[in-house]
């Protein structure tokens, strides 16, 4: 496991200094090296990217490392689907810490490869909002988003990332679900986990739950992510 009080110390003074570019989409990078269901792992796991990085974490650590020769500090891991609750819709659900864990050290192999004393480099363990929207869809509880968000920080923390992403947010209750799990997870690893939050916003100029992005910060700022920002929106 990292040292997460030196990696947050390391990031907020580079933030200080300039811009740190953040790696690409993972997803579109994986379409364009036409794997076929064998590569999954099988049909019933076709489409699963996350079971990749034990069935072809070749091809994972191959996008990493060309993100950080096109010049990225930061890459993000390959679990945006890796919440138990995404994974049990493939029958994964109990291999969620081992898919985390496993996608965080593919993505420190190529961080520390790349990584020189004038330009470190950094991993983002990605957290997504799930399937699930408390205020969208249903069909879940906070209780439970909070266990898997913990279960999925918690792999990713020990496979050696940096800071936590929570991207692609569309939900403020998902959101505060995911920070009371890093917050465990903070405690029991006695240092706090850096992490930033990031929402969707649809052309409405709002999340999919209703809040514009003023109300989001102003609910969430007390939490003091390392940045907050948007990601994969059609509405800016």
């Amino acid at each position: 496991m990292r040292n997460l009080n030196e990696s947050a110390k390391a990031l907020r003074e580079l933030l200080a200094q300039r811009i740190l570019v953040l790696d690409g989409a993972m997803g579109t990078m994986l379409q364009q090296r036409n794997l076929n269901a064998e590569d999954f792992g099988g049909a019933a796991l076709e489409g699963c990217n996350e079971n990749l990085v034990r069935t072809r974490p070749d091809v994972v650590l191959d996008i990493h490392r060309k993100y950080f020769e096109a010049g990225s500090d930061i890459v993000e891991t390959n679990s945006f689907g890796g919440a138990p609750i995404v994974l049990a819709e493939y029958g994964l659900a109990g291999d969620a810490h081992l898919l985390n864990k496993r996608a965080a050290e593919l993505a420190r192999q190529a961080a520390d490869e790349f990584s020189t004393p004038g330009k470190p480099r950094f991993v983002a363990g990605s957290i997504v909002p799930t399937t699930k929207a408390i205020t969208v869809t249903g069909g879940v509880t906070f209780n439970d988003l909070r266990e898997a968000y913990y279960v999925q920080a918690k792999g990713l923390v020990e496979g050696g990332v940096d800071l936590l992403l929570v991207e692609t947010s569309q939900d403020t209750r998902n959101i505060k679900a995911a920070i009371l799990a890093i917050r465990r997870l903070s405690k029991e690893v006695g240092s706090d986990v850096p992490f930033i939050i990031s929402v969707t916003i649809e052309p409405m100029g709002t999340m999919l739950a209703g809040q514009t992005v003023e109300a989001m910060w102003a609910s969430l700022r007390h939490a003091k992510p390392l940045a907050f920002g948007m990601n994969c929106a059609t509405g800016p």
